[in-house]
């Protein structure tokens, strides 16, 4: 896909159209490399079963590009501390695929690392993993900078840090997000991870007021309607990213609502408003040209399909005891 940015290269790396957790995005000015949220984690059991092998293949290939990315970045930024926006430095070969210590120091090592306000709009196990992180991979950054409603020069390119907005609903028990937007001469990529929708109006307005040409957000949850996200709620979400897709040109939807078979269906309207005015709603993979691999959304068919071999049978029944060995493919 053609991108509306000249000077500006966005790069996605790993979301849920690439078939794992994650937001992570590689961004390229003539300036300096940018790497947000480098993260990405697998769905411990839906629909009743562990991810399928493809899941774990995935994440794999996709942890070893975020590796190189990591490599080759200046800056690395953390929207907020859910361990598929950053890199945990425990061993998890289930959720997170991570050694101890080694994964996470290998991506945030001699990095200047932008992080969302640790003390300030924070909640619950964001504010404990938070803790965690100043304690182990903030150590061996660079240097750590509060991102929260700052702005941070390299150069000609710019980078304005929101202050903290909703992860999906107001006053929501899952916090706060800081949501990222990268200038270079005028061009405007915004990134803005766990908005869900957005669903609250300021959020939006937000968006709105920053004019990007390109975004890339999540959207909303639709495989939580009614348990854990109000239908009112999920019905702000829509309507507002219906007036997102109208105002820019290329917007690139991921994370929640492609945790759900029926996205495309739900965001009909949506897609509808952006062919309107002539602009893009894309996944991740559809922006890079590929297709989309929804791995997680599509669980229960793969079993069917591709049914696991014995030996992952076999490590399957060891998943109660908290096992960390890794699976095998």
């Amino acid at each position: 896909m053609a991108s509306p940015l000249k000077q500006i290269q966005v790069i996605p790396l790993a979301s849920e159209s690439f078939g794992v957790r994650s937001m992570c995005t590689l961004v390229k000015t003539p300036d300096v490399i940018i790497l947000l949220d480098a993260g990405v984690s697998l769905c411990p059991w839906r629909f009743n079963l562990p991810p399928h092998p493809l899941e774990f293949q995935a994440i794999k290939a996709l942890r070893e590009e975020i590796a190189i990315a990591a490599d080759k970045s200046q800056i690395i930024t953390l929207s907020h501390y859910h361990y598929d926006h950053h890199t945990p430095v425990f061993e998890d070969w289930i959720v997170n695929w991570t050694s101890q210590r080694e994964t996470a120091r290998q991506i945030y090592e001699n990095k200047t690392v932008l992080i969302k306000n640790p003390e300030d709009n924070i909640k619950g196990s964001q504010q404990k993993r938070a803790v965690k992180f100043l304690k182990t991979s903030a150590k061996c950054a660079k240097s750590v900078q509060k991102a929260d409603g700052n702005v941070f020069s390299y150069g000609n390119t710019v980078i304005y840090c929101s202050k903290a907005v909703p992860h999906g609903e107001d006053n929501s028990s899952m916090g706060y997000v800081v949501m990222t937007t990268i200038e270079y001469e005028q061009e405007r990529f915004m990134f803005a991870p766990d908005i869900q929708g957005p669903i609250v109006e300021y959020t939006k307005q937000e968006i709105l007021k920053t004019q990007p040409a390109l975004i890339m957000l999540g959207g909303p949850p639709f495989y939580l309607t009614g348990f854990k996200v109000k239908e009112v709620s999920l019905q702000n979400a829509v309507s507002n990213l219906g007036a997102i897709v109208e105002a820019v040109p290329i917007t690139i939807l991921e994370h929640h609502t492609l945790r759900d078979q029926f996205s495309k269906q739900n965001l009909a309207l949506v897609q509808s408003r952006a062919d309107q005015f002539g602009h893009k709603l894309l996944t991740a993979a559809e922006f890079t040209g590929h297709g989309n691999n929804f791995l997680e959304a599509n669980r229960e068919n793969l079993y069917q399909m591709f049914p696991p071999s014995e030996k992952f049978q076999l490590w399957m029944k060891t998943l109660n005891n908290k096992v960390i060995c890794k699976p095998p493919m």
